[in-house]
């Protein structure tokens, strides 16, 4: 999910630099989400993840 984050955010930098500004917002905007939802299930795994048995 991290690398579909990185992926959006270089979209809306080339759409940026060729001028295409609502494009470069919607792209940034869909890669801010897919990075906050990165971070809820990041957390979630540490506390929930795999515990080890002694």
């Amino acid at each position: 999910m991290l690398r579909w984050t990185l992926v959006f955010l270089v979209l809306a930098l080339i759409a940026a630099v060729f001028g295409f500004g609502g494009a470069a917002a919607d792209f940034a905007y869909v890669g801010k989400i897919l990075f906050f939802i990165f971070l809820v299930l990041f957390v979630v795994s540490l506390i929930f993840g795999r515990r080890r048995r002694l």
